[in-house]
């Protein structure tokens, strides 16, 4: 049911809320795990398992939540999960022990899931050409920026407030977008005929990513050649496999490979998927300059602090450059700034003054280089993908980023592990950067040949 609506300010600041819900109960938490350990009295594996459940339950369902605003409506499944975050946070807020922290973080995972693919749907229908990149941009803003605008006052109101208050500034968030997209007309594609929901897909899908997650977060603890880690990888290609197979041929499949046939929007999306894997050098450069130099959380903290605003400086630049010169070139300068500033970090054979300086401009470069990028992507992944699919495509984009955090994130921590035993912390770090570099690597060349020069281009 599609109207003549244009798309508001205040819907964009609705959906800006929205993401941001998602970032403080997502972000916030890896913060304050001694507090609420303390506060619960729960075991520290607990607590991992609870604050990981949120992430994996979101990059488990984002893709059929996306098909299913689709079809059933993109608004509904936003308020869906404007709703699901309030309860998911309720249960935090009301907390005294392990049962409600674990079921929060659940409900909050499957609000996330909701959220974002289904918020990127509702901009592509209400908003065209240069107010969609603008909208993209604050959406944006929202996401790329709010995972380190949470992580800070997640912190601070942790530390000045107690952290029940996060989830209570989360729930009025939540409130506040439901009451800002109230107006909003609904939006879903025009029916196909098709309408069942692929549950069998969804199930083939559950268990090969549970099973993949299991790997990548607790392989080093199982030990990778262990016989649980062989058989739960062999359940991972198998269900790959069957998945693929069984997709490919479904009118009403839970992912359509068709949109991989878009070469700009597989470029986007692989892309998004490694630079998203390049998170893993915040977990190497935060435990080595602690572990190496002699940080405190706080110091090391306040390391990356130039990331955070220059990623929030960059996005609308990003912006501008695409809609003048097209998407490829800012995903390729944005792309190759956060190679160099990930890079430069790996020089730990640098004394403690000097080393500082550079990771601290290694940190600035790497925010540069997403803000840059983040608009011109989206952008790429929304303008390339049919508007019948829309939330579809969307899920599978924002899927990538939940994938390539957890995959960067894993790989990263296992190599600066495993060579910290043999070597020391310094050829750890180095080796766990390199790691990331090689992530950039990759995704510089997918953008090199797979995004047009054209693509995003403002028309003259």
């Amino acid at each position: 049911m599609e109207t003549a609506y244009k798309g508001t300010n205040k819907m964009i600041t609705g959906i800006v809320f929205g993401v941001l819900t998602f970032w403080l109960f997502a972000q916030a938490m890896v913060n304050i795990v001694p507090t609420v350990q303390e506060d619960l009295g729960v075991s520290a594996g607990t607590l991992n398992i609870a604050i990981s459940l949120t992430a994996l339950f979101s990059g488990i369902f984002i893709v059929a939540a996306g098909g299913l605003a689709d079809k059933i409506g993109r608004k509904k499944i936003t308020n869906l999960g404007l709703i699901l975050s309030i309860i998911g946070s309720l249960c935090l807020v009301l907390a005294n022990g392990a049962l409600l922290l674990v079921l929060g973080r659940v409900i909050q995972g499957l609000s996330a899931a909701c959220i974002m693919p289904a918020t990127i749907a509702l901009v592509k229908a209400y908003f065209e050409g240069e107010e969609r990149q603008r909208a993209l941009s604050y959406w944006s803003i929202g996401s790329w920026g709010g995972s380190g605008v949470c992580s800070f006052l997640g912190g601070a109101i942790a530390t000045y407030m107690g952290w029940k208050w996060i989830f209570i500034f989360s729930i009025i968030f939540a409130l506040l977008a439901l009451w800002l997209i109230k107006d909003t007309p609904e939006s879903k594609a025009a029916n196909t005929g098709n309408s069942k929901f692929d549950s069998s897909g969804l199930l083939v899908f559950i268990i090969t990513m549970l099973a993949l997650n299991i790997v990548i977060t607790q392989g080093a603890e199982l030990g990778w050649t262990s016989w649980i880690t062989l058989v739960l990888a062999a359940i991972t290609i198998i269900g790959a496999f069957v998945f693929v197979k069984v997709e490919s041929g479904k009118s009403n499949a839970l992912i359509d490979f068709g949109l991989f046939k878009n070469a700009p929007y597989t470029g986007a999306t692989i892309s998004n998927f490694l630079l998203n894997a390049v998170a893993g050098t915040l977990v190497v450069a935060n435990t080595y300059v602690q572990e190496g130099r002699g940080f405190t959380s706080f110091q090391s903290g306040m390391l990356s602090i130039g990331y955070l605003i220059a990623v929030l400086a960059m996005i609308r630049v990003g912006e501008k450059i695409l809609q003048k010169v097209g998407a490829k070139k800012p995903m390729l300068w944005g792309t190759t700034l956060t190679l160099i500033g990930v890079g430069v970090m790996g020089l730990t054979f640098l004394p403690d003054l000097a080393y500082t300086i550079v990771v601290f401009i290694g940190f600035a470069l790497f925010g540069l280089g997403l803000g840059i990028y983040a608009t011109p992507s989206t952008d790429t992944a929304v303008s390339n993908a049919p508007d019948d699919k829309i939330g579809a495509a969307s899920g599978i984009y924002k899927m990538a980023s939940s994938l390539g955090s957890a995959f960067g994130v894993a790989i990263s921590a296992t190599v600066y592990a495993t060579i910290s035993h043999t070597s020391g912390v310094g050829v750890a770090a180095t080796g766990g950067i390199i790691a990331n570099v090689i992530f950039a690597g990759i995704a510089l060349l997918s953008i090199l040949f797979m995004v047009p020069n054209n693509t995003g281009k403002k028309e003259a």
